[in-house]
């Protein structure tokens, strides 16, 4: 399977990119760097710049009927850089509308409450978007990993750093059971 990796130019949190996407390799899958500009993508250790990645594709030149699944890694600047970029905006809510599988950790979520895809669902974040989730429509929980299947997709989410092998198990266990 095909999985999309979507983050933005600049500001994603290293491990939960690179965590995931060994993982995902692991499995069998290919992961794909999907950005919103071509070139790299520049990973940060917390506040700090860590290493560069190749981008293999670029977000107005895809689509989700390309993967089989999205990955959006977190990281404060990924996922806020993302919710302003309409593309990326529309090829997230497009997993939704296609009934695909996404998975979420850390503060990516923010980019799901702007595709206004969380009402109604459960999920899980890093706890400052607590009130950002609850305000567009949908239920936070302290969870390490929590899978919401309401709706056509299966959404998956996790906190932080510390859930990131919970977080692979599942997502991987959850993108598999749709490919079916």
């Amino acid at each position: 399977m095909r999985i999309a990796f979507l983050t933005a130019p600049e500001g994603v949190e290293q491990v939960e990119l690179t965590e995931p996407w060994k993982a995902a390799k692991n499995a069998g899958h290919e992961p794909v760097l999907v950005s919103t500009e071509s070139g790299q993508v520049q990973g940060f250790n917390h506040l700090d710049k860590a290493d560069t990645f190749p981008v293999d594709e670029v977000v107005s030149e895809t689509s989700a009927d390309s993967f089989g699944g999205l990955v959006l890694p977190g990281g404060v600047a990924n996922p806020d850089f993302l919710r302003t970029d309409e593309k990326a905006v529309e090829f997230v809510r497009d997993f939704f509308r296609q009934g695909r599988p996404v998975a979420a950790i850390c503060h990516a979520p923010w980019t799901l409450v702007e595709a206004d895809v969380v009402r109604d669902r459960v999920l899980t974040s890093w706890p400052s978007l607590r009130t950002d989730i609850r305000n567009a429509g949908g239920t936070w929980v302290d969870e390490q990993v929590k899978v919401c299947d309401h709706g056509p997709s299966k959404l998956v989410t996790s906190r932080k750093p510390d859930d990131l092998k919970a977080f692979c198990e599942t997502f991987l266990d959850v993108f598999s059971e749709s490919a079916g």
